[in-house]
Formats: structure tokens, C-alpha cells, sequence
């Protein structure tokens, strides 16, 4: 793979060229249900039988294996018979395996509560070639994703994240809808550093941030119960993506019982959070905020009827606790825009209770919805934190427009190293004990402001106003030898030019359309 953050592992793209060529005329917007599907029906079959495996050697102690508490106990899902993976793949070249997986999609729901409602059922529609499902079944099936070296959630996992952004790009601009790439995630956690305490994303798509925060506290030497996590997904298809992918990861997030908007229909309204990490739809004006122009959450000035970005924002800062810390997504106008009241609510967040701490500018081609390049904000409710150093009265900037690697013709990603640089930055900025770089301002890329200098610049957060240009490396060539080294070689080129008109008109004159 190209860098540590790319999704390119080996088996999972060439399972994904595999899978996607059993698609045929299928659309991706589909086909991602029945494949995803099939992968979680995979996934948890294999934990059942692992198992399984156990209570049968241990049967002299009394443990029967066929008892749905025996699994329940272990926080593991119980999969009734006809829904076993090995019944699946006896019956897949049958012409009714459409309808032996949707009974057992429905088998699994009906004996897992916290699945009902969850898993896809319209494997028996006539738009999926039946003879199709059956490979598409055996080909999951001997990819070994229960393996005897418990490491089969963490390769499923990979399988279905990869899978989610595939599916993405696939998709295009809609599949943005459902799908944060793994490197704004990445960057986003990484900033945050969500060790311990409460986890919310009010609009979390398929649950990226939650697995990657999980990923983090694993990687720090925590444990996966440090934190909880609580999201809430308007979309019906896309709070189910969630639900499988965090039951494949072993989390236990409260995703509300079903879908709701966030901004309507607040499934935690009580909640206060110490982190918030979300990447709302980018400038929406259907957000119906015409109904909501007294909400108690327009602490700082009620937003405009059309786009919602400043009503996302009052949200995440409502839900965060005295000491709690935000990190979003916004479109690059967020930083800027004047419109609508939109300059006034950000200068009411940025003096009545200086909470801005943090800008990154990002480089554009990072997401499959949009190409346009977006922004970081960080918002932070205690900004004299004995954790951290008192940066009250100050904004950090980082221009990172210029980082990334491009992965395709349309797609850029940012590698481990620039995340790594980014998120090192902001932690040597606050202070942060866990970080040994020390902070200094970097011409070009970034810039501790005062509250006076932001006032300067009428409470516009671009970072690009603040960083400065980058200094030129000085490449030892005196002043006068380089401008007479370039007046000479404009003087050849500026000869050439009138060479190459002559020749131009000559040609058109030999075929009768010159003067």
C-alpha cells in the first residue's frame, strides 16, 4: 500500500474486484446492502460457531451449545440454524437461496433484539441474479474470515471499512452521505485524542468516527470500554450501515432505536459530551430551520433558513460538557461567509465565550461527494484546562491545503506522516504532556493568533489569512546571475515563439489561407 493509511491491504481489494464484477448491471447504491450484508451475516456466524466450538468441548461441565444464553453472556449474537453460514453456502447454488438469506436475515433479527430492523432483506428481488448471489456467497465465504488466531473481527473490520469506501467512490456524491474518508477521520481522532468519556456524533453516517476512536484508545494502550458512544443518523439505510459496522467491531454504541434528524427530533437531548466528532452535510438548506427560530441551542444567533452550518455547530456546542471538546467538518464558507447572520454568529462563538481553538484548512479532492476543499474546526469549552497550557484569547491556524498524496485521477488522501504533523502541531500548541515537540509558528503552514488580530481580520478564521507565505529555501545563486540567467533564456524563448508563427503561417500559406 502506499502509505499506513491507505485502504489498499492486499486480499480486500482483490475481494472487492471480485465482488464488484458479480455486480453486472446492479447499482452500486444496491448492490452496497447486499454485499455488506452478506459479509455481517459472515462475520457473525463465525464468532457463533467459534463458540459454538468452546461449549462443545466444555459439555462435560454442563454448558450446552445450543442455548441462546451461552452466547448472550458473552456478548456474542446467537444465530438460530437456518441461518448458520454453512447452511447459506449448502444451499447457494439452489434457485431460492434469495429467499433462504432473507430468512435468515430475518431469523437473526427476530432472536437478536438490537438487530430488529437492521440487516437487508431483499435478496429474493428479481434484480438480483440468483446464480450471481450464490458465488457472491461462496466467494465470502472462503476468504476465512473466522480464523483460529481471534484476529477475524479485526480482518472483517478492514474488509467491511473497505467495502464502505468503495462503495463511496462507486456512488459518488451520494455516497458521501454515508462515508467520512478515513483520513479526515483519522485526523479528526488523532486531534481529539479521545482517551476516556463520552463519544457523540449527531449525524454519524456509517460510524467511522466511533471505530476510529475505538482504534485510538486500542492503540494508546486502553481498552475498548474507555469510552461510550452515542450517534444519531437521519438516513434509514445509512443508521443500519452503522449499526452493522459497530456490532462487527464489538462496540456497544447507543444509536438511538431508530433514525431521526438531529436537529428535530434530538434522540439525546440530555446528553453532554466530552468529545464531539461529526462531519455534518455540507451547507444544507433543507434543513427546515424555519421551524426552529427559538431553539434554546442558538446560544449565539439563530442561523439562516438556508444552510444549516452554523445551526450544526451550535449543536455540537450545546452538547458538550464544561470541559468538553468538538472537532468537525465544514465547508470552507463557514470560515468566511458573511451571509445571513453567519459573520455575527461566528464572532458571538469566537468573544462570548472564546471557544474557537483551533482552524485547519484542508486540501481540496479529499471526499467522493464534493471536490471542493473543506475545513477543521475546534471548538473547546475550557480553555485553561490544568491538562493543557491556557491559550485563552488565542486561535491556532494550520494550512495544510497544500498536503496529501493523490490515490487516483480525482481522489487525494492525506498519509500517516501529515496527519501526524498536523495532530503533533495542535498538541504542541495546547501543551499537551503527551507530546515532546515544542510549538513555534511555521511561515506558510501555521500560526498562533491573538483574539486583537483575529478582530483585524473581522472575525474571518481562513487560515491562510494568518500563516503567512512560506519562506524560499535560498538556492545560492546570486541575484544578478539569476535574472540575467532568466533574461536570456525569455530572450530564446520569446525568438522561438516567432520561429515557430513564421513556420505556422508558411504552412498556411502552402495550403491557400495565408494573407
Amino acid at each position: 500500500m502506499a502509505n499506513g493509511n491507505g485502504a489498499n491491504l492486499g486480499f480486500e481489494k482483490q475481494l472487492w474486484s471480485a465482488a464488484d464484477a458479480l455486480r453486472s448491471n446492479m447499482d452500486a447504491a444496491e448492490y452496497k446492502h447486499v454485499v455488506l450484508g452478506l459479509i455481517f451475516l459472515k462475520y457473525i456466524s463465525d464468532a457463533f460457531e467459534e463458540q459454538h466450538a468452546l461449549l462443545e468441548a466444555e459439555q462435560v461441565h454442563g454448558a450446552d451449545p445450543e442455548d441462546p444464553d451461552e452466547y448472550r453472556a458473552e456478548n456474542i449474537f446467537w444465530v438460530p440454524k437456518e441461518a448458520r453460514w454453512s447452511n447459506l453456502v449448502a444451499n447457494a447454488k439452489q434457485p431460492t437461496i434469495g429467499k433462504i438469506v432473507d430468512d435468515a436475515m430475518l431469523a437473526i433479527e427476530r432472536d437478536n433484539p438490537s438487530l430488529k430492523g437492521v440487516l437487508p432483506k431483499d435478496y429474493v428481488h428479481p434484480r438480483l441474479d440468483k446464480q450471481r448471489l450464490g458465488q457472491l456467497i461462496d466467494l465470502i465465504g472462503n476468504i476465512g474470515l473466522g480464523d483460529q488466531d481471534s484476529r477475524s473481527k479485526d480482518i472483517l473490520g478492514r474488509v467491511y471499512e473497505y467495502f464502505l469506501s468503495q462503495f463511496a467512490s462507486a456512488e459518488g456524491k451520494k455516497g458521501g452521505q454515508f462515508y467520512t474518508p478515513r483520513c479526515v477521520v483519522q485526523l479528526l481522532v488523532e486531534m481529539l485524542a479521545p482517551y476516556k468519556g463520552r463519544v457523540f456524533d449527531p449525524c454519524c453516517g456509517s460510524g467511522g468516527m466511533f471505530v476510529q476512536s475505538e482504534k485510538f484508545v486500542e492503540a494508546h494502550g486502553g481498552h475498548i470500554g474507555d469510552i461510550s458512544v452515542y450517534g444519531q443518523e437521519s438516513n434509514h439505510t445509512t443508521w443500519r450501515l452503522a449499526k452493522m459496522n459497530l456490532a462487527i467491531r464489538g462496540i456497544d454504541g447507543n444509536l438511538g432505536k431508530e433514525h431521526a434528524d438531529s436537529f428535530h427530533r434530538d434522540l439525546h437531548p440530555d446528553l453532554k459530551a466530552d468529545y464531539v466528532l461529526a462531519n455534518p452535510p455540507f451547507n444544507d438548506s433543507d434543513w427546515r430551520g424555519d421551524l426552529l427560530k427559538e431553539d434554546k441551542r442558538w446560544v449565539y444567533g439563530t442561523p439562516p433558513t438556508g444552510n444549516a452550518n452554523f445551526a450544526w455547530v451550535q449543536h455540537f456546542i450545546y452538547h458538550l460538557n464544561p470541559t468538553g471538546i468538538a472537532g468537525f467538518v465544514l465547508a470552507n464558507g463557514s470560515m468566511s461567509s458573511n451571509q445571513s447572520g453567519e459573520g455575527e454568529i461566528r464572532k458571538n462563538i469566537i468573544e462570548q465565550d472564546d471557544l474557537v481553538d483551533c482552524m485547519v484548512a484542508l486540501p481540496g479532492q479529499l471526499f467522493y461527494s464534493t471536490q471542493i476543499p473543506v475545513c477543521l474546526w475546534f471548538v473547546a469549552r475550557d480553555r485553561k484546562n490544568s491538562r493543557f497550557r491556557d491559550r485563552r484569547g488565542q486561535i491556532l491556524f494550520i494550512d495544510a491545503r497544500k498536503m496529501g498524496t493523490m490515490i487516483d485521477r480525482v481522489h487525494r488522501e492525506l498519509t500517516d506522516k501529515d496527519i501526524q504533523k498536523i495532530a503533533d502541531t495542535y498538541h504542541s500548541w495546547r501543551g499537551d504532556k503527551n507530546c515532546q515537540a515544542t510549538y513555534a509558528d511555521v511561515p506558510g503552514f501555521c500560526y498562533s493568533a491573538s483574539l486583537d488580530e483575529v478582530r483585524k481580520h473581522d472575525y474571518i478564521l481562513t487560515p491562510g489569512r494568518y500563516v503567512c507565505a512560506a519562506e524560499v529555501e535560498d538556492d545560492g545563486e546570486p541575484f544578478e546571475e539569476k535574472m540575467a540567467r532568466l533574461t536570456a533564456q525569455l530572450k530564446e524563448q520569446m525568438a522561438e515563439a516567432v520561429r515557430l508563427d513564421e513556420l505556422i503561417w508558411a504552412n498556411l500559406e502552402d495550403i491557400g489561407y495565408g494573407n
